[in-house]
């Protein structure tokens, strides 16, 4: 009978830490989430940006908050950062959609193979 006690205590170590790890896997889907929605922010700035610069004389003064040091220079010179930058931000949010979606297959394959479903908070 001492076994009996012992099976129940292991079975529910592993229903908590299948808990734990479900858990784990929705945090981490919402900080991905998170993520690409302020990389989304920061590519609609600088998209607004872009088309402020590319509209004015490439010879203008334009000022850039670099690692807050404001730097003076030409329209012309920093449309070529800004649209590099853009492209770099495009690749990231690329990166991290790609990255949500295999952890979100990942955690359905998990919920699958441990028969989980996650209850939805009372409204």
């Amino acid at each position: 009978m001492g076994g009996g006690s012992g099976d129940k205590k292991e079975e529910v170590l592993s229903e908590q830490e299948l808990r734990l790890r479900a858990n784990q896997f929705s945090s981490e889907l919402k900080m991905l989430a998170s993520k690409v929605g302020e990389l989304e922010l920061e590519l609609s700035e600088h998209s607004l940006v872009i088309d402020t610069v590319a509209a004015v004389d490439k010879s203008r003064k334009c000022f850039r908050l670099v690692n807050g040091v404001l730097i003076e220079r030409t329209a012309g010179e920093v449309l070529p950062a800004l649209k590099t930058n853009q492209d770099g931000i495009k690749a990231a949010i690329e990166q991290l959609t790609a990255q949500h979606r295999a952890k979100e297959k990942e955690f359905l394959d998990f919920q699958q193979k441990h028969h989980i479903r996650i209850a939805s908070a009372p409204a």
